[in-house]
Order: structure tokens, then sequence, then C-alpha cells
């Protein structure tokens, strides 16, 4: 436009020279008060539908309200107005890298914890919380119940405390139970780091993976689970006493078919 109103060039030779069309070059936006019903339509459905975004308030114009306005039309109005739903990241826990899986050099130097499911015969579920020292691979405790949460694994951990000693690290998984904030603060209080796998990586914690699977099938695989009674015996290992939950599993052999 500069060049035709400076030279005196004609339309066609300008078009030619910067290669666009005669019809780009006469074209004019009208502006329609459309626009501006459009506006008002989005407004008003983002302030009562506050989490709707752009294709809720999009299909409400056609489907409910009958209007036949294009959707790129619609788009961009929807921008120009700022109405995008802010897109709220996930939050994450930063932790490190875990080390690679070593044995330890003497006992309580490290713990392995994990949760084990199995069904009772009545279709009631129960946990198992199973403990692990990964020195010489000896289970510490088995607790068994329908709910074991953050408390009850705190208890069980101070019970295995009173007669085996502290361990300096205990290797969980990401489970809502290990990350809680009590045994978090158990933890520090106690002075034990708790080392958490990386998520989905269950064989950086394999020395608990391959005890569970001992339990499952000497335990769990062999017997029957009946939704009886539940008892606390004490066992002698090589090293002191334990306190364990007997599992419901255990006694199905001393009771009759």
């Amino acid at each position: 436009m500069n060049a035709i109103a400076r030279h005196g060039v004609s339309i066609a030779l300008a078009c030619r020279a910067f290669e666009i069309s005669e019809t780009c070059y006469k074209y004019s936006p009208i502006l329609s008060d459309k626009n501006e019903e459009i506006a008002d339509w989005l407004e008003c459905l983002t302030a009562s539908k506050r989490n709707w975004g752009f294709g809720l308030c999009f299909l409400c114009l056609p489907n409910v309200q009958g209007y036949g306005w294009n959707h790129k039309r619609v788009y961009r109005i929807y921008c120009e107005l700022e109405l995008n739903l802010r897109i709220k990241p996930k939050r994450r826990l930063k932790r490190d890298k875990p080390e690679p899986l070593v044995v330890p050099d003497r006992p309580n130097e490290t713990w392995s914890m994990d949760f084990m499911a199995n069904q009772l015969a009545d279709g009631r579920s129960i946990r198992t919380l199973n403990v692990l020292d990964d020195f010489n691979r000896e289970g510490l405790c088995i607790e068994v119940d329908f709910s074991l949460p953050a408390e009850r694994v705190v208890r069980s951990l101070n019970q295995i405390i009173e007669w085996r000693g502290q361990p300096q690290t205990i290797r969980v998984d990401n489970g809502p139970e290990y990350i809680s904030g009590k045994l978090m603060e158990w933890a520090e209080k106690r002075n034990v780091r708790l080392e958490y796998i990386q998520p989905g990586k269950p064989q950086q914690n394999a020395y608990i993976e391959r005890y569970n699977r001992t339990v499952r099938g000497n335990g769990l695989g062999n017997t029957s689970s009946k939704p009886s009674r539940r008892r606390k015996t004490r066992q002698r290992n090589g090293s002191g006493l334990t306190t364990t939950s007997d599992p419901t599993w255990a006694l199905a052999a001393s009771d009759p078919p």
C-alpha cells in the first residue's frame, strides 16, 4: 500500500512485485456484531461453569443454544479474552536416584519393607507387612490385618527395634503409608534414613520382593486362607526373639477340613 501511494505504481504491478494476489490486497475485514455476542456468551459460560474449557463451551453454543458459529472463530475470541484454563502441574516428590542394591556388611544396616495382599475365603481382603534384614535375608516381622495404615507400620517397627536394634536405613517403595508424614517424622526422630526406590521399578527392592515370593509360595499358595482367628507368636531364631503376627494360613494345617 505504501508503494502504491508513494511511487504511484498500479495495484497489479505492486501485487506481482510482492507476490500477493489482488484479492488479498483488496480484502477488508468486516467487523461483525456477532463477535461481541460470542464474547458475551463465552464470558457467561466460563463465569457459571468455572471448570469448563473451550471444548465444552463450544459444544454448548450449537447444541444447546443453537448457534452455528465456526469453531475457529469462537476459539480466536476465546483466546483473545484469555479464558484458557490453567493447567495445574502434577506434584511430584523429588527423590535422589537410589544407590545400586548391595549386600550390607552387618546386621541392622539396611532393612526392607513391603506390603502384600491376599483374600480370605469369605472374600474379605487382608494385607501383610513384611520386614526383612538385607544382611542375612532374615524375616523380622509379618504383620497381618485387614488394614495397615502408617500408624501400624510405625508400631511394628518400634516392636522390632525393642529386641533387634535400630537400623540405619529402611528401603521402601512409594506407597501412601511410606510417604506419609507420620513415618517420615518417626524416621527423623529415630535418625533412620528412608531410602525410596524409583516408581515402577520394584527390582530396586529385590530382597524383599524375593522374600514376598517365598512367603506367598510357602504360605499363601499352599493353604487356603480362613477368616477366623489371629494370634501373636514369638519365635526364636539365630539372633533373638521376633514378634510376628501368625498368619491365618499358618493355622490351616492344624484345623480340620
